[in-house]
């Protein structure tokens, strides 16, 4: 009897504490709490959170399958955007419109596990290293979508604890491991034909993943109008920094511990852009030619909304300063010429690669929602 009322007690005592957990949670459908998390460790308060759907709802891609460069051609639109993630010479690309339905895969590339992101609702697509040190211990995690949102951005979970990641920022939030961040692993948002002529031998996700009806379609029909908003069901609009019109598109650089975002508008105008941050010396190129996969139905069909990618100016000790030439780039110390991937493809330095430097196209309102202190570039300026 006594081991009985024990564990009456200890379910009791459960029941009580998810419904205490579900009413400091934002949950107006009121989906069932079916988490192992351990919520007495976080960053954040709970009430941050708002459960949008069921945890699983998002079909997470498990070691999926890629194909190449004929293939690939094929089965997606050219001018559609896709991840480029490069390591040890082993390229792969993973396009937005399959992200969009899935928003995470668990992959392994060149022998490095990877966590490859994407958050519609915020245009946040981000590539980690699964593998967590922590001390002597390293830790090898995956993930799934929690239903979650916090600030509109997706909640990710890792499986083997049930913790709370904050996608666009890779920081534990809520469980056992919160306060931990994952490394982030430097990646390109360019198109599928910009892929395949940098890497002719690279791999891209299959369609073939199992789920019916395909891909090419946009739920998220006319979400980044230049003068639209975010879904208001999902961030308080009030809060919304109003510095940059909220669906502006921005590339971001962090330099010892500060950040900068340079606004698509300003990127797509100049062509390229020298800058010096925080005693970084960067250059951001921008192509004219990807589209979104955020405004018509049909992807093909959408806005051109261009390619921007950032990089280290400094190549083997010397700065390099560019122009742009057409659609590509030429450095003023050599006379090379560069595209948009940060390859030297003529001249004297003919082969050299542009160090990425860790960045990605965000939405205005979703970057500085987390990171409100970041400098905001301005063409009347000289660079900082």
């Amino acid at each position: 009897m006594a081991r009985s009322g024990f564990i009456l007690f200890a379910v009791a005592l459960l029941i009580l504490s998810s419904k205490t957990i579900l009413a400091q949670l934002q949950n107006p459908r009121n989906i069932p709490y079916t988490w192992q998390t351990d919520t007495t460790k976080r960053t954040v308060p709970l009430s941050e959170f708002k459960v949008a759907v069921p945890k699983g709802a998002f079909p997470v891609l498990q070691v999926p399958k890629f194909i190449g460069a004929r293939e690939g051609l094929q089965a997606y639109f050219k001018h559609e955007p896709v991840i480029s993630v490069v390591i040890n010479g082993k390229s792969k690309a993973y396009p937005l419109n399959v992200l969009t339905v899935h928003e995470i895969a668990n992959d392994t590339l060149a022998g490095t596990p990877i966590l490859v992101t994407y958050c519609p609702l915020c245009n946040a697509s981000v590539v980690y290293d699964r593998r967590l040190n922590q001390k002597d211990r390293e830790r090898l995690l995956d993930f799934g979508v929690s239903g979650m949102l916090r600030h509109s951005d997706m909640v990710m979970y890792d499986t083997q604890t049930e913790t709370w990641w904050q996608q666009l920022m890779g920081e534990a939030l809520v469980g056992e491991l919160a306060g931990q961040e994952l490394k982030v692993i430097p990646s390109l948002v360019i198109s599928v034909e910009e892929f395949f002529q940098r890497y002719p031998d690279g791999q891209i996700l299959s369609p073939e993943t199992g789920i019916a009806g395909g891909y090419g379609q946009n739920p998220y029909v006319g979400y980044d109008d230049p003068k639209g908003l975010p879904y208001e069901s999902f961030i308080d609009k009030d809060k919304v920094d109003r510095r940059l019109p909220p669906m502006e598109r921005v590339v971001d650089v962090e330099s010892k511990g500060k950040r900068k975002v340079y606004p698509f508008s300003a990127i797509s105008r100049l062509g390229v852009i020298n800058d010096t941050f925080n005693g970084k010396h960067i250059v951001v190129f921008y192509k004219s030619g990807t589209v979104s996969v955020l405004d018509e139905k049909d992807i093909s069909k959408s806005k051109n909304v261009g390619t921007a990618t950032l990089f280290n100016a400094v190549l083997d000790g010397q700065r390099l300063t560019f122009q742009k030439k057409g659609e590509m780039f030429v450095d003023q110390q050599t006379g090379s010429t560069w595209d948009i991937t940060g390859r030297s493809v003529a001249g004297p330095l003919k082969g050299k690669q542009l160090r990425i430097e860790p960045h990605s196209n965000h939405l205005a309102f979703a970057w500085l929602a987390f990171y409100p202190e970041s400098e905001i570039y301005q063409e009347n300026k000289k660079a900082k």
